[in-house]
């Protein structure tokens, strides 16, 4: 899988969510991390944060987008790279689903640094012009098909059972990448595809003579809501003021988690975790001002409870820090157990087993061990 380096940033940290600790992290001379492809929020996400360690400790950090899921997590995995910035690929990676129930692959053991709760959201953009007022309505309608992502394909699985509809009510639209899939959208060859409502493609949307618009996701429609969820259990509902055509005044009920994820593997050296929480505090002021949807990186805005561990070395940063508690210790304990639940199962099957195998292992395992 091709990765295209984009730019290296020289990087240092400065600065203020914990003002009494600015400017301490110790980091590498040189760092890298993976992330999507150009053109996305995610990737304005690193630039913004590469600039702003840049700017404090001249660390050099390369930057590498990558189209799909397993590319942006194979070099973290082979040691290339030292942290994938992630979406919701990091649950399906941790798991072992979707992409990563591939033979060669199976359940990740990545960990958090840190997660972006912020004030945007995950929906669909649609046509300004579309009739399309509901879910339900997406039947017969045109949505895009990210052939290189399971997880934005099951994104949008996600939004259609809110409405009670699957992939088989709609046209699907194969597109290469994300950064295609707006492309599409802007030439009106799709009707609606799956996003985050702060990247800048929508921007431009917004502008066009088409326009845009979000579909809503009533917090109030429990039923949708669990259908959802069956989908993509990292969803919740979020009322959400950051985006085009959206403000405080104009929210728009949509699904939100952690976007983005900083990730490392568990074998990731400790102490370099640990720095590099500490300094995404330290710059905190620095790139949540640049890119609005950074500013869920905020200490106040952790969601300690969520799918994913945290590694020791964050967690290390966060109890220095004040934030870390007796139940965010008893959960990360939980899914610690979880992930050895996983890797037991995966390591109990032949590798030619696996992929007619897996699935009913994955949940027999789980369920076993009470999950």
């Amino acid at each position: 899988m091709s990765l295209r380096t984009s730019f290296t940033a020289a990087v240092l940290l400065a600065s203020t969510a914990f003002p009494g600790l600015a400017g301490d992290a110790k980091l590498p001379n040189t760092m890298s991390m993976t992330t999507y492809d150009v053109g996305s929020a995610g990737y304005a996400q690193a630039v913004a944060i590469g600039k702003a360690i840049s700017d404090g400790n001249g660390v050099s950090l390369r930057v590498l987008p990558a189209t799909s899921d397993v590319a942006r997590l194979l070099p973290a995995r082979q040691g290339r790279v030292d942290f994938a910035l992630l979406g919701s690929e990091a649950y399906n990676a941790f798991e072992g689903t979707e992409a990563f129930a591939a033979p060669e692959l199976g359940p990740q053991n990545i960990e958090l640094l840190i997660g972006a709760n912020s004030n945007n959201c995950f929906t669909l953009a649609l046509q300004g012009d579309s009739d399309i007022e509901r879910a339900a309505d997406l039947k017969g309608k045109r949505l895009g098909w990210v052939v290189s992502s399971p997880a934005l394909q099951n994104n949008v699985a996600a939004f259609l059972a809110f409405g009670g509809l699957t992939w088989d009510d709609v046209e699907r639209v194969e597109v290469a990448s994300f950064g295609a899939s707006w492309e599409a959208f802007l030439n009106g060859q799709v009707d609606a595809i799956t996003t985050l409502s702060t990247t800048t493609f929508a921007t431009q949307a917004a502008a066009s003579p088409t326009g845009l618009k979000w579909l809503e996701l009533p917090a109030e429609d429990k039923e949708g809501w669990a259908r959802l969820q069956k989908e993509k259990p990292q969803f919740s509902p979020r009322v959400a003021s950051d985006g085009p055509n959206m403000s405080e005044d104009k929210t728009v009920e949509c699904a939100g988690f952690p976007f983005p994820v900083l990730t490392a593997y568990s074998d990731k050296d400790a102490d370099v975790v640990y720095n590099m929480t500490k300094a995404l505090q330290e710059q905190f002021s620095a790139y949540s001002s640049v890119e609005a949807g950074l500013v869920g990186f905020a200490a106040d805005r952790q969601n300690f409870q969520w799918v994913l561990p945290y590694h020791q070395g964050a967690i290390k940063y966060w109890k220095e820090a004040g934030v870390w508690n007796d139940d965010a210790e008893a959960h990360n304990a939980t899914l610690l157990r979880r992930q050895k639940v996983l890797n037991d199962a995966w390591a109990a099957l032949l590798q030619g087993e696996r992929e007619a195998k897996w699935a009913e292992a994955r949940a027999a395992a789980l369920a076993k061990a009470g999950f």
